[in-house]
């Protein structure tokens, strides 16, 4: 027999509206993007797969941005290769699951979050991948206290996010895939294959709705914690997210993201100084890359990653600072810190690379005195470099 659905609900996120009324923090992207998702459903004409709420031409609009006829401006989410977001839904339009694969920062979350957003108007169906995750988190568990008094039954079993996204016709998103573990990684196997859940307790199985798909991510830094199987690798579709292709294309990217957390954090509504945003981006580029953007001076990569997503927690740290202890303006001495404690992760080694560019490349830098300074000051008082 196949199990009923343990939900008859719409695809709709399972929140608490907050207490007191108090804004939330961090909505869903459905919440926070909710008139544009609402506009584009209005003026969406193009085919649409089985429950899905928008078609793949405006889950792809509403991705990368647009004017639509109407006029409705809708924002970019993900700034990036158009190919790689038409790639991405295209997969979710047809039987196979998506992998997101990317290194540290390069949107794969929020990439991940959006697409369940566009296509299923819910992104909270969410496997968090740990050492820790265990296989219900990916099939299903129990009311222990059900199931004692009155044995397996369909009302004591919970169902996974997965397990609910396959009865709603959803989008199911597992992030960090390779830091579960093998036994766990391999549950997904027969949902990605068969499309069917087994629940060999109650002798039944749900099937999924069509619609149902899996969007995963994983950091290609990380491949060594759990490789995936082989039988596993093959049933995703696996899409590659670089880092920002130029300088410019990133301050881009930071200058927007900071622009949405400081709305959030209640902070002046205008952009962060264009100059430290760049200042910031250039760094990391650098230390990334292991060498100056001119090519003429070769630099000791550090051990942190030095990702587009710390380069925007810098400038927002940075204009928290600047809004609750300066004048609002975001400057070199309210980066500072936070861009230190981003490129020193670990004190035996990144010192050594910081202080080399800090030395070498920032001091002689044309108009960078000033966060040369509010660095050098921050080493005098909190001896950042080990005592080197």
């Amino acid at each position: 027999m196949t199990l009923a659905p343990p939900s008859t609900s719409p695809a709709a996120p399972d929140t608490v509206p907050p207490a007191g009324g108090a804004p939330l923090l961090r909505p869903h992207a459905e919440q926070a993007y909710a008139g544009e998702l609402a506009a584009l459903a209005a003026a969406d004409t193009r085919t649409r797969p089985p429950s899905w709420r928008l078609s793949p031409w405006a889950v792809v609009t509403y991705l990368l941005g647009g004017v639509l006829d109407d006029g409705t401006v809708i924002s970019p989410k993900y700034i990036g290769s158009r190919r790689l977001v038409e790639v991405a839904v295209a997969t979710l339009a047809t039987d196979r699951a998506l992998l997101l694969l990317g290194s540290p920062g390069t949107a794969k979350t929020w990439l991940s979050e959006h697409l369940a957003a566009a296509v299923s108007g819910d992104s909270t169906l969410v496997v968090q991948g740990t050492a820790g995750t265990s296989e219900d988190a990916v099939r299903y568990g129990w009311n222990y206290a059900r199931l004692i008094a009155e044995g397996p039954s369909p009302d004591a079993l919970v169902p996974s996010p997965v397990m609910r996204a396959m009865t709603r016709g959803s989008i199911a998103r597992v992030e960090e895939l390779t830091r579960m573990g093998a036994e766990v990684q391999d549950a997904l196997i027969t949902v990605l294959s068969e499309k069917t859940l087994p629940v060999p307790e109650l002798a039944s199985e749900v099937q999924a709705v069509a619609g149902f798909a899996v969007i995963a991510t994983a950091n290609d830094r990380d491949r060594g914690v759990n490789e995936m199987s082989s039988a596993l690798r093959r049933r995703f579709n696996t899409v590659v997210l670089p880092l920002p292709a130029s300088e410019d294309a990133e301050v881009e990217i930071v200058t927007k993201r900071v622009a949405d957390l400081g709305r959030a954090l209640a902070l002046p509504d205008e952009p962060p100084a264009a100059s430290e945003v760049r200042r910031v981006v250039k760094i990391f580029r650098e230390l990334r890359a292991g060498v100056t953007s001119d090519g003429r001076t070769t630099l000791k990569i550090p051990t942190a990653t030095l990702s587009t997503a710390e380069a925007i927690s810098v400038i927002t740290g940075g204009m928290t600072l600047a809004t609750h202890f300066g004048d609002g303006r975001l400057r070199a001495e309210d980066v500072a810190a936070g861009l230190i404690g981003a490129v020193i992760k670990d004190p035996s080694a990144d010192p050594v690379a910081w202080r080399e560019y800090l030395e070498g490349v920032v001091r002689d830098r044309k108009g960078w005195s000033d966060l040369y300074r509010a660095c050098r000051d921050l080493d005098d008082d909190t001896s950042v470099f080990g005592g080197a």
